[in-house]
């Protein structure tokens, strides 16, 4: 097997005197399974690894038939981009060119000292700092570089510091599984603790007393399933089950309030959570719930000087209110309206302080923040006026503070960092996003549009464009797109889309159904039943770009990652003549398949997004009837680049591994199909920020490529 492969991978033709490698060949081996009276049969089930568990922790007990063939499809890879090589490496040496390499964020003031975080020159990964308070010599409390060295991978997680600001809790993930090791450093030594926690979900929360420690414990299936209790000193072996969530489909969390009066446990799916609240000056006392879960109703907690403040759906909200609850009652008996429910004003985060209120909403597919006086019940807004931008709030580390602070960018303007002064109504620029080899926003044009959808839905379309390109028709577009779990594609600013911007591209963002972009029901629109939505929408919105003469039919480049590489999958199917190629980075594709493992780590927890085909043969038809690897046809597709991860524990490696297979002993045109790996990393790729950018100028030289401008 092993040796067909890879003579499989080193075949070639000779055309007009050149050598052209030709794919390696998968074999089949036909698996059947029945579900619902329906049998199914999957020729390429082997690529799964029957140890995929234990390849999460260690990749070296891979089989070596799948570690055979992922070879001979990066070997194959290299060579198909071989004529775009040096296409890769200027892009790479120009995005690399727009990063400032000693950056660092603006230092976030704790009591008598300031964190922050910071680059060094050339450096791949942070540098955790501190300083005093109002300036003076720098403290570097964590060298991520320095720990990195000599390892094919290393991503740090979160790290808090405690409140006495004594220690330093941090995460480290060493394979790119997102098993993270959680580490304890005392600041004044620069010293590691003996207290090496393994298997974490890579966050953790301090109690008051600057000893105790609770952090999430991922479980054998990878999920993160369990709060536990440290104390420094202890031995880990020894850690106390603060709570155990007995529910595979749901995932636990753990968290402060903004004031830290309390610790948050937190469990939720993708349409219910619940919380649980530890007191944070009595760490070893028992959880106490909020109010007990309730299908398709979500709560998230803050906390006041007297009373909880709680951002929910309850009650039909659809999108959102605020209400109260005083502290030694929070059930839902006691909730009352603060902030009530208006439709079509999506209500996304907030924040308690010690006198304001502050809440970041969205309307009108635009956003806003609203500061909210706690005693007289005044608001004020923040917002811009440009057609297309993206504010964000940056939750700091203290409650008693006037001072809140925002991140604002469009797509042709760098992020900028603002403090805001709450009670006087001023703010301060703290931070603009420096572009060293240069960058003039009044060269770039960028554009809020909306394509008319199946059912008359308008879909929003964020647009950036040189000012030089011309409009009409010839211009080939890149149309990025997500889609799923109400996340919202911000409008923001980034450095490597200029590269096709600067080369005749039209940048697209389609902000297609399953995203929260006009509201929830945007979001429920665009799942379970009604998931065909995010793919006519995406595809809608190519089809009102090219009529619109920003571009034609067959010239747009197609881009989504995750559950964005489940959209690429799906519009491949359903309408592959509009695109000329199309990303597909860690690519949801085997969406059926995966729904239908209940072992796999997020199966459980997702069935409320996608449904159960398990249980529900309506589900299973559901699903069947767009799920991209089950309707690979015999048609001709664009060039498709498939971008996987060998310990991604999100989507494995064997789905776009499988999809690519099946796409190549299909199709019925020559298309270039490819695959790679990479056989050090997870979901998301090099974890390095210059590793990364690597990842990101291969695609888009394949973008460049397949739109002939490369």
């Amino acid at each position: 097997m092993t040796n067909r492969l890879l003579d499989e991978a080193a075949r070639e033709t000779v055309t007009g005197g050149a050598a052209t490698p030709l794919p390696p060949v998968a074999e089949k081996r036909p698996s059947p399974s029945t579900w619902h009276g329906v049998t199914r049969v999957d020729d390429y089930a082997w690529l799964r690894a029957d140890n995929w568990q234990q390849v999460m922790h260690e990749p070296s007990v891979l089989a070596p038939d799948i570690r055979a063939y992922l070879d001979a499809e990066n070997a194959y890879s290299e060579a198909a981009m071989a004529p775009v090589e040096e296409l890769r490496k200027a892009l790479f040496k120009e995005m690399r060119g727009r990063i400032k390499e000693d950056d660092s964020s603006v230092p976030a003031p704790d009591g008598p000292y300031a964190y922050a975080i910071r680059y060094a020159e050339g450096g791949e990964h942070p540098l955790l700092v501190r300083t005093a308070r109002e300036g003076g010599p720098e403290t570097i409390l964590l060298d991520a570089d320095a720990m990195a060295k000599g390892k094919a991978y290393f991503r740090l997680g979160g790290s808090a510091h405690s409140p006495d600001h004594r220690f330093l809790a941090y995460a480290v993930d060493e394979r790119g599984s997102e098993y993270f090791e959680l580490r304890i450093r005392d600041i004044a030594t620069g010293e590691d603790l003996a207290d090496a926690i393994p298997a974490t979900a890579g966050s953790m929360t301090w109690a008051a007393d600057s000893r105790t420690l609770f952090y999430v414990h991922m479980d054998e299936n990878h999920r993160p399933s369990s709060v536990y209790r440290h104390v420094i000193g202890s031995d880990p072996a020894t850690d106390i089950l603060v709570y155990a969530e007995a529910d595979p489909g749901f995932f636990v969390g753990v968290g402060s309030t903004q004031s830290n009066a309390f610790i948050l446990i937190s469990t939720h799916d993708h349409e219910t959570s619940e919380v649980r609240l530890v007191d944070a000056l009595h760490p070893e006392s028992e959880p106490r719930l909020v109010a007990e879960r309730k299908t398709g109703e979500e709560y998230h907690l803050d906390h006041g000087d007297d009373r909880f403040f709680i951002l929910t759906n309850a009650g039909g909200a659809e999108d959102f209110k605020i209400v109260t609850a005083p502290v030694a009652a929070p059930g839902r008996e006691n909730w009352q309206d603060l902030v009530p429910h208006k439709a079509g004003r999506l209500i996304l985060h907030h924040t308690v302080l010690k006198r304001f209120l502050v809440r970041l909403e969205r309307e009108n597919s635009l956003p806003r923040i609203v500061i909210r006086d706690i005693a007289s019940g005044e608001e004020h807004a923040i917002a811009f006026a440009e057609e297309a931008h993206s504010l964000g709030m940056l939750d700091g580390y203290e409650f008693d503070t006037t001072t809140l602070r925002f991140t604002y960018s469009s797509m042709t303007t760098p992020s900028r960092v603002f403090d805001y002064d709450m009670a006087t109504r001023t703010r301060v620029l703290r931070k603009e996003d420096e572009i060293p080899s240069g960058h003039d926003p009044a060269h770039y044009v960028t554009r809020r549009v909306f394509a008319p959808a199946p059912d008359g839905e308008l879909v929003p379309v964020s647009l950036l464009w040189h000012r030089d390109t011309k409009l009409d028709g010839s211009a080939p577009l890149l149309l990025y797109g997500y889609g799923a779990y109400g996340i919202t594609i911000p409008a923001s600013f980034s450095i490597s889309r200029l590269s096709l911007v600067d080369r005749g591209f039209v940048y697209a963002i389609a902000h297609i159904r399953g995203g929260k972009d006009k509201g929830y029901r945007w979001y429920q629109d665009g799942r379970r039943a009604k998931k065909v939505n995010t793919f006519t929408d995406f595809i809608a919105a190519g089809e009102y770009l090219a009529a619109g003469r920003y571009t034609s039919r067959g010239r747009i480049v197609a881009w989504g990652g995750s559950a964005g590489g489940l959209l690429m999958g799906a519009v491949a199917n359903m309408a592959p003549s509009l695109f000329a190629g199309i990303v597909a980075e860690v690519p949801f594709v085997d969406v059926l398949d995966t729904m239908l493992d209940g072992t796999l780590p997020l199966t459980p927890p997702e069935w409320p997004e996608w449904g159960n085909p398990i249980e529900s043969e309506a589900d299973f038809r559901t699903i069947a009837a767009y799920s991209p690897y089950d309707n690979v046809g015999a048609q001709a597709y664009p060039a498709i680049l498939a971008l996987a991860g060998l310990t991604d524990p999100r989507v494995t490696y064997w789905e776009p591994a499988k999809w690519v297979a099946k796409l190549r002993a299909t199709k019925t045109n020559d298309a270039l199909v490819i695959l790679k790996t990479n056989m050090d990393a997870g979901h998301g790729g090099a974890a390095g920020r210059f590793d990364r950018l690597q990842e990101t100028a291969y695609a888009t030289a394949f973008a460049l490529k397949v739109a002939g401008k490369a």
